[in-house]
C-alpha cells in the first residue's frame, strides 16, 4: 500500500528541507457483476431473448474471452513507459495517461484476488511510478528532493512505514483498518523527521488505499485522492520496527 499523508496532518512548504513522507491513499470502488441465472431447459435455451438482454450478454462474452491471461507482457510494457520518467516527476499528460491505459490492462490480469489476504503483500517495497506531486516533491531543487521513495507493509500487525532516502530520511508510520478485501483505512500514528525525531500525527491524519493488482514482483494501488502509484517488491523479510 503506497502511503501517503493527508494535507489535514503535516503543512509543510516548498522550502523546507525536510518534508514528512506523504502516505499513498486509494479511493476507487469494485463492481460486482451478477451472472444470469443457469438454464434449465430446451424451452428456455431457444426461447426469445430481448435485443438488450442480448447485448449485455455479449458484451460481457466478449470482455471474459478478451480479458488478459498473462501479465509478464504488460508488467514489461509498463515498466519500459516508467523508465525514463523519474518515478513520474518527468511525465507530461501524455505520458500519465499511456500508464494509465496500460495499468488498466494489468489490473484486469490481476492474479491476486484478495491482496490483504495474500502474503505477498508482506515486505519493502519500492515506489518506481505515482502521479502523486507532493510525493514527488515536484516543487523542491532536484538536489531536495528523496532520491527514493520506500513502502513497508506487514499484514499480520496491519503496520505500514513509509520511508525517504537522501537527502531528506523521513518517515511515517501508520495502523491500518480492513474496509474488505482489497482496501484499507489508514490511520497515521507518527512521523519521523529525518528518521530520529519523532512527531505524533494528528486524529485526522487518515486516509485509504486500494490495492488494484499484486503479485510477487509488482504491486498497484490507488489513493483516495486519485493518485496512482506503481511499486517493486525489493526485501519480502522485512518487518515494521515496535
Amino acid at each position: 500500500m503506497a502511503l501517503s499523508t493527508p494535507s489535514t496532518a503535516v503543512n509543510t512548504t516548498t522550502t523546507t528541507t525536510h518534508q514528512l513522507p506523504k502516505l499513498f491513499h486509494s479511493h476507487s470502488s469494485l463492481s460486482t457483476i451478477t451472472f444470469p441465472a443457469k438454464l434449465t431447459t430446451t424451452h428456455h435455451l431457444f426461447s426469445a431473448t430481448p435485443i438488450s438482454k442480448w447485448r449485455t450478454n455479449v458484451s460481457f462474452l466478449t470482455s471474459f474471452l478478451n480479458k488478459p491471461k498473462d501479465a509478464k507482457p504488460i508488467k514489461e510494457e509498463l515498466l519500459d513507459a516508467i523508465a525514463p520518467l523519474d518515478r513520474g516527476a518527468e511525465a507530461s499528460a501524455e505520458d500519465q495517461q499511456t500508464i494509465e491505459e496500460i495499468v488498466q490492462k494489468l489490473e484486469a490480469a490481476n492474479p491476486t484476488k484478495e491482496p490483504l489476504k495474500s502474503p505477498l503483500l508482506d515486505g519493502k517495497w519500492e515506489l518506481i511510478y505515482t502521479t502523486s506531486q507532493s510525493i514527488l516533491q515536484t516543487k523542491r531543487p532536484k538536489f531536495l528532493r528523496s532520491r527514493v521513495n520506500y513502502q513497508a507493509i506487514n499484514v499480520d500487525t496491519l503496520r505500514a512505514q513509509n520511508m525517504e532516502s537522501f537527502p531528506t530520511f523521513n518517515q511515517v508510520t501508520a495502523d491500518l483498518t480492513p474496509v474488505n478485501s482489497k482496501k484499507v483505512a489508514v490511520k497515521f500514528d507518527y512521523f519521523k523527521i529525518v528518521g530520529l525525531i519523532p512527531v505524533k500525527a494528528s486524529d485526522s491524519a487518515r486516509g485509504s488505499l486500494e490495492i488494484t493488482y499484486l503479485d510477487e514482483e509488482l504491486r498497484v494501488s490507488r489513493g483516495d485522492k486519485g493518485n496512482l502509484f506503481v511499486l517493486k517488491m525489493i526485501d519480502p523479510s522485512y518487518r515494521i520496527p515496535t
